[in-house]
């Protein structure tokens, strides 16, 4: 795909979050997708076949990207400890923006129930999220920071209930300063069933 295409495709799978976001996975349209990307229907029906090829397309990427941004930020750091923060941080980015991709998310997630494709991508997702947990609790294991006893995938998988469920009531108080509030508690509870 020559790069005008790929930056105009771009263009559309932006325009398709913020649609989502501000309308609702089923109120949205193509019609509404290409008022957000400011082009016509019919351009965004060059790139995508249908309202679902788009949003699937769209969940995909959104969740590719958010893992690849939350493994570089671990990336970044050498021990269990500082990994596991900069896990939180890389999840709880900034209330606009969790408030944003939590509200489409949950939408999918909706979806899910009888939509083979997103039960997949979220699946994959998850499994993303279980493995970068458990690369921090064994580390943490070898460091003598966690407890050497624990099942890493078992509690990876928990550690992730507890961001998005954290994230998910946030987002349901609808309180932007409890963001802070949230993210910490969240971490210190994720350390206190790590110990």
């Amino acid at each position: 795909m020559k790069k005008k295409e790929e930056e105009r495709k771009k263009q559309i799978m932006k325009a398709a979050f913020n649609a989502v976001s501000q309308l609702g996975y089923d109120k949205v349209t193509l019609q509404d997708i290409a008022n957000h990307a400011s082009v016509s229907k019919g351009v965004v029906h060059y790139y995508f076949t249908s309202k679902q090829n788009i949003l699937l397309e769209l969940l995909e990427s959104t969740t590719n990207k958010i893992y690849n941004y939350e493994i570089q930020e671990i990336g970044k750091h050498q021990t269990a400890i500082d990994k596991l923060h900069a896990y939180l941080n890389a999840v709880f980015v900034s209330p606009i923006e969790n408030k944003k991709f939590y509200r489409v998310y949950l939408d999918f997630l909706a979806q899910a129930n009888s939509n083979e494709e997103y039960k997949r991508i979220n699946l994959k997702f998850y499994e993303n999220c279980w493995g970068i947990g458990q690369e921090i609790i064994e580390l943490g294991k070898r460091e003598g920071v966690f407890s050497s006893d624990i099942d890493s995938l078992t509690y990876a998988k928990m550690m992730r209930a507890m961001i998005d469920g954290s994230l998910i009531q946030w987002l349901t108080c609808d309180l932007e300063e409890q963001h802070k509030f949230y993210k910490e508690t969240c971490l210190n509870s994720i350390v206190r069933l790590l110990k």
